[in-house]
């Protein structure tokens, strides 16, 4: 791959791998095992296989290798771990670098899942986890330990929006060399600028916007090679949570048109953002990219943009919330994100619901929030149809 290519381009051709049959469109290499000439070649491939040596579709396989370098190639990282969902890749990316005694330092505003795994699964293996408000840089200051040995974030939380200084919470972390990982899902590999910010992992649930339409679950880690293939693929090859080939080749393919999609969806999100600013039944409007939201600047410093989420607050609370999502006519509901069609989310009931109201109250997931993913509709069509459902509201 032409490292001057722009993301674009990458997107198109980055990690390719041709079989001698000369195919214009990737293949799927549909097997779990390879076959070796000799005893001698399976004892050497055993002991150091190269990048175009396989073992076990467990260890890699083509298909896989592509989109991991494809996916590479966009996000500027070095190497990267193609992963069964987005969730195994963050219990990964955690479990595979920490020990008992180790602590883990965290934003409070976090996907209810990341949310279990730092409550209730670190604790049990004697990792202690603190949490802070990840917009507060006095509080990530005061929390951070000599053996802090991983911090965690969102770049956009979920799904109140949040937006944590990336490059300021970097410096914190590494001066007890402590590794930062951040959740980029809203930020989108096409938007993020998170590893030259100082991240030193990235995690993707390729489930949202890199598949983009709806199809299979998938997850990506990436970082510096390193980190990459010793510490996250002896985990992942003994653990048994990495992509099956076939959900590789569909993620590779839809990563020729992510950058488009991702565009035309954070097009219409803005679009949408500014007609329903100001509209008397909704308490809050929360999208990074309008001026009001609270991190603005930082959002066009760090982001460029503000994504393709936002998320609504009815005044009446979840009985409008309810006769507001049982309007919609063209968004669906559903609990997915990043996809091509627009989907709409009452989170207290459905991806949040089992916390408890003081915690919900603390992360503002309100009985009235509605968190809409924009699709790839048109951004006419989707707007009359979320006004006609405020109105009904």
């Amino acid at each position: 791959m032409d490292q001057n290519w722009k993301p674009r381009t990458r997107a198109v051709h980055g990690g390719s791998r041709r079989s001698q049959y000369g195919e214009l469109s990737e293949a799927i290499f549909l097997t779990q095992g390879f076959v070796y000439d000799t005893a001698e070649s399976a004892e050497a491939r055993f002991i150091k296989a190269n990048s175009d040596e396989f073992i076990y579709a467990r260890y890699g396989n083509p298909t896989i290798a592509m989109f991991e370098d494809r996916i590479a190639g966009i996000e500027g990282a070095e190497d990267a771990f193609a992963t069964a969902s987005g969730m195994a890749a963050v219990s990964a990316s955690l479990l595979a670098m920490l020990r008992q005694g180790d602590h883990v330092l965290s934003a409070r505003a976090l996907f209810s899942s990341c949310l279990f795994v730092l409550e209730e699964i670190l604790p049990r293996f004697g990792i202690s986890v603190t949490f802070v408000d990840g917009t507060s840089l006095d509080q990530w200051k005061q929390a951070i330990q000599p053996n802090t040995k991983a911090v965690f974030l969102e770049t956009i939380s979920n799904p109140t929006l949040e937006v944590i200084d990336l490059e300021e919470v970097a410096k914190i972390a590494h001066q007890v060399d402590a590794k930062v990982i951040v959740d980029n899902v809203f930020s989108t590999p096409v938007f993020s600028k998170a590893l030259a910010l100082g991240v030193d992992i990235v995690i993707y649930s390729s489930t949202k916007h890199i598949d983009g339409q709806g199809r299979a679950l998938g997850g990506i880690i990436l970082s510096n090679q390193e980190f990459i293939r010793t510490i996250i693929e002896p985990y992942m090859k003994h653990t048994g949570g990495s992509m099956s080939p076939f959900t590789a080749w569909i993620m590779l393919k839809s990563l020729e048109t992510l950058d488009l999609r991702v565009h035309a969806q954070a097009n219409s999100a803005q679009k949408m953002a500014e007609v329903l600013y100001g509209q008397q039944k909704l308490k809050r409007v929360i999208y990074p990219g309008h001026i009001s939201h609270d991190q603005f600047d930082l959002v066009m410093k760090q982001i460029g943009s503000g994504g393709t989420v936002l998320s609504i607050d009815f005044s009446d609370g979840q009985g409008a919330a309810f006769r507001f999502l049982n309007s919609l006519k063209v968004a669906k509901i559903s609990n997915n994100l990043g996809d091509a069609k627009t989907i709409a989310t009452h989170p207290a009931t459905t991806t949040h619901q089992r916390l408890s109201k003081d915690r919900k109250d603390e992360l503002g997931i309100t009985p009235g929030l509605v968190r809409i993913s924009i699709g790839l509709e048109d951004s006419e069509d989707l707007i009359d149809d979320v006004l006609q459902a405020v109105k009904k509201a």
